[in-house]
């Protein structure tokens, strides 16, 4: 919010300038189109007319052969009318003079025209057609090609004001950017400082860092507290924020699928909304002088962000998975103590198998936001797991909302690959899980859904005990 309104003058003299430049752009074009026009008949009309002229004046052999194919009067119309269509797209006064000035004089030289052809037609008109080719044809002739000139220099002289123009215009631009810009730093940074005046330099520095993580700044590192636990979790944010930055370096071709959904899940991770809240919640324990809660909460997190980041490891053990879990759920139980509880039935003898790391919490964390949060009431998570055969089968159970026939029939065809996903905040865990699996363990294995729209979701995971397909 505060970043939009402080970008909002940004965004508005970018629009003005946009519309200034095409306005500039459409003036330009317009000159330049009369200049060029006009030169037309400044370099070839004279000539071209004193020439063929001179032809019928003599009455040479060749007058009708140039007559027919250069007629002195189409000549003329023709640039009567790109004058005159100058003139009705012309506003400027002056400039419509000099074009009336042109229109007049080709109206004039149309009717000396006429005379020479008619005489040129009667024998022994000779001498007084070559007087009237002189004192009347040249002469008009060059009195157009000065005026066409003038013309020419006057536009000329138009496109330099506008050049000059545009060279005023965009020095303010500049200006006023310069200055919006200083203003709205200076107020993005006194805004900011009374902000992190109000907590903890721990806090201030963790919650800084994971602001800028955000933004894709992997570079950034959080400044641990003086208490084990808070050092732990800055540890532990630092080592994760690295991971990341590491994996974003090192993505190569063949491996882009893999690496992009595997970035995307690590991310989701450090959420600065899930992060900031637990904070808050440590924060507001800490003030209450609850500090055997403090010490719960923040042990919670850092097991959730140490499981996370699994020293690079992309396959931890079920027993880690399970207490990434449970570090979750502890975390949120706290916050949604009224609407939550659950249970974890995995059998010991699961733990010593390896699975892809954060399988499970992502469905579990689906199961919370989407289906026991819109119940509003009192509901179960249940996660549970066993072996049957040479498969590994866990289950993620929720007595929520549930999911309405055809949402859940699109999920199906997502997970399916039979359409593609739009990365819609219910489906993306699902997809997510799915997609690791497939490219670790490969096809065949997976996600199952089911759902009772308004009663309960049952998300059933099937994954191989000891096919490891891993890819580094």
């Amino acid at each position: 919010m505060l970043m939009g309104i402080c970008l909002l003058p940004l965004v508005v003299i970018i629009i003005y300038l946009i519309i200034m430049i095409y306005s500039f752009a459409d003036r330009y074009d317009a000159i330049v189109g009369k200049i060029e026009m006009a030169n037309a008949y400044n370099i070839n009309f004279k000539d071209d007319m004193d020439y063929i002229m001179y032809i019928i004046a003599v009455n040479s052999e060749r007058a009708k052969e140039l007559v027919d194919t250069q007629k002195p009067h189409e000549m003329i119309d023709d640039a009567r009318q790109s004058f005159q269509k100058m003139y009705d797209a012309t506003e400027d006064e002056y400039a419509k003079n000099q074009l009336t000035m042109i229109l007049k004089a080709l109206d004039t030289l149309e009717d000396r025209v006429e005379e020479i052809e008619k005489d040129a037609l009667i024998s022994g008109q000779y001498d007084k057609n070559m007087e009237r080719l002189d004192v009347n044809i040249r002469i008009l002739t060059q009195l157009i090609q000065d005026q066409i000139q003038q013309y020419i220099y006057y536009q000329a002289t138009n496109l330099e004001n506008l050049r000059s123009d545009i060279r005023m215009d965009v020095d303010q631009a500049t200006r006023t950017v310069t200055v919006s810009f200083v203003l709205i730093l200076a107020a993005a940074l006194i805004i900011s400082r009374k902000i992190m005046l109000r907590i903890t330099k721990p806090i201030e520095s963790l919650c800084e860092a994971t602001r800028i993580a955000g933004q894709g700044d992997f570079a950034v590192r959080a400044k641990g507290g003086n208490d084990d636990e808070m050092a732990i979790l800055s540890t532990s944010f630092n080592q994760m924020v690295e991971q990341i930055g590491n994996l974003v370096e090192g993505i190569k071709v063949e491996q882009l699928n893999l690496k992009a959904t595997e970035l995307k899940l690590l991310q989701a991770q450090i959420n600065p909304h899930f992060l900031y809240n637990t904070l808050d919640t440590i924060i507001w324990l800490a003030e209450a002088g609850e500090k055997e809660q403090v010490v719960n909460m923040v042990s919670s997190l850092s097991d959730f962000f140490r499981t996370t980041l699994s020293k690079g490891q992309d396959f931890i053990t079920v027993q880690e998975e399970e207490l990434h879990i449970q570090s979750y759920l502890q975390i949120q139980q706290f916050r949604y103590q009224d609407i939550l509880e659950y249970e974890i039935e995995i059998p010991e003898e699961l733990y010593q198998y390896k699975i892809l790391k954060m399988t499970l919490q992502p469905l579990v964390e689906n199961a919370l936001y989407h289906g026991i949060k819109n119940k509003r009431r009192l509901g179960h998570i249940r996660i549970s797991g066993q072996i049957e055969g040479d498969y590994l089968i866990f289950e993620v159970y929720d007595d929520g909302s549930g999911i309405d026939p055809e949402k859940l029939i699109r999920l199906k065809k997502v997970l399916d690959g039979e359409i593609e996903e739009k990365e819609n905040p219910s489906g993306f865990g699902l997809y997510n899980v799915q997609q690791r699996i497939c490219l670790n363990y490969g096809q065949g294995y997976g996600l199952q859904l089911e759902s009772e729209y308004g009663e309960w979701t049952r998300v059933y995971v099937r994954i191989p005990c000891n096919k490891i397909k891993h890819i580094s």
